[in-house]
C-alpha cells in the first residue's frame, strides 16, 4: 500500500512539473507573439511600400512635367522643352471647347534618364485656360507598367502655380493598385503634396528637387494595412532613385515605427526605429537587382 502510495506522489509530481513546463512554454510564446507583433513592418513588406511610393511619385513627376511643358510654352508664348521624357515617349494633344487632353504614351517600353522603364499610357485632363492660378489635372492609366509591374488606378492633382513660398506645388489625390511581376501585390490610397523647390523650368530633369508631405494608406498582399504620414518633409532629388532626407511614420495595429532617410546622400540606406526604440539599418531596393 505504500508502495502504490509512493508511485502515486511521484505520478503527481510529475504531471505537476509536465503542467509547469507547459505553462512556461506558452507563457514564452506569448512573449515571443507580444515581442513579434512589436514589428510594425518587416523588411520585405517595407521595401514593396518603398517601391509603391516610387510608382506613385514617377508618375506625379511625369503629369507634372508634361503639364508644365503645356504651360510654360503657351505662357511664355515661345519654346519649351523638358528632357526628362525620351523620344521615344509620344505625346499628343486634343483640345475640347474647355479642357486640354493629353495621351502620354510609352509604347511597348520606353526608358527614362534615371533608368526606369515604362510601358502603355497616361493620360491626363485639365481645363483649356492657362492663365488659371490653380487647377485640377486628371490622370488615368491604359495598360500601364512601371518596371514590369502592373498597375491601375489615377489621381486629382490639384496644381497651384505659386505657393506661400512661390514654388509650383501638386497636391495628389491618389489611388493606385499595383501586381509585380513574382505575384506580389499591393494598393496605395491617399494624398500627398510635392512643392517643386528647385530646378522649375530650367527644362534639366536631372536638377529638379521636391519637398514631399501627407498621408497615404498601404495595403500589402497578405492584406495588412499601415497607414503612412510623413512628419519630416521627404526630399526627392530626380537625380537619385531614392528620398534623400526626411521622415516618414508607419503605424499598424496601433503600433508606430519610423522611418528616417538619412542626411541628403543619395544612397540606398534607411534607418528603421521599432515602437520599443530599437532600430535596424535597411536598405531600400527601388527595383535595384541588389
Amino acid at each position: 500500500m505504500k508502495k502504490n502510495l509512493k508511485q502515486v506522489n511521484f505520478a503527481t509530481i510529475f504531471l505537476l512539473a509536465a503542467l509547469a513546463i507547459t505553462s512556461c512554454t506558452k507563457e514564452e510564446d506569448e512573449i515571443s507573439e507580444i515581442v513579434s507583433s512589436e514589428q510594425v513592418i518587416t523588411v520585405s513588406e517595407l521595401k514593396v511600400s518603398d517601391e509603391s511610393e516610387m510608382i506613385s511619385e514617377e508618375v506625379t513627376a511625369i503629369a507634372e512635367d508634361v503639364y508644365t511643358t503645356d504651360e510654360n510654352s503657351l505662357l511664355s508664348k515661345g519654346t519649351y522643352l523638358s528632357d526628362f521624357l525620351p523620344e521615344c515617349v509620344i505625346v499628343t494633344t486634343e483640345i475640347t471647347d474647355t479642357t486640354r487632353e493629353k495621351t502620354i504614351d510609352f509604347g511597348e517600353g520606353c526608358e527614362l534618364p534615371n533608368g526606369n522603364v515604362l510601358s502603355g499610357i497616361i493620360k491626363l485632363s485639365y481645363a483649356k485656360d492657362m492663365e488659371l492660378a490653380q487647377k485640377t489635372i486628371t490622370l488615368s492609366l491604359e495598360n500601364f507598367t512601371f518596371n514590369s509591374v502592373i498597375v491601375e488606378g489615377g489621381a486629382d492633382i490639384l496644381r497651384v502655380r505659386s505657393n506661400e513660398n512661390g514654388n509650383p506645388q501638386g497636391t495628389a489625390n491618389a489611388s493606385f493598385n499595383a501586381t509585380w511581376p513574382e505575384g506580389e501585390t499591393a494598393s496605395f490610397t491617399g494624398t500627398r503634396t510635392r512643392e517643386w523647390i528647385e530646378g522649375y523650368g530650367s527644362g534639366f530633369w536631372g536638377d529638379n528637387v521636391f519637398l514631399i508631405k501627407g498621408k497615404r494608406t498601404f495595403i500589402n498582399k497578405a492584406g495588412n494595412t499601415f497607414e503612412k504620414e510623413v512628419i519630416s518633409p521627404l526630399r526627392r532629388e530626380l537625380s537619385c532613385r531614392f528620398i534623400v532626407s526626411g521622415v516618414l511614420n508607419i503605424s499598424r495595429n496601433d503600433a508606430t515605427a519610423s522611418l528616417d532617410f538619412g542626411d541628403g546622400t543619395c544612397d540606398a540606406k534607411g534607418i528603421l526605429t521599432h515602437p520599443d526604440g530599437t532600430n535596424d539599418e535597411v536598405f531600400l531596393r527601388r527595383f535595384l537587382k541588389n
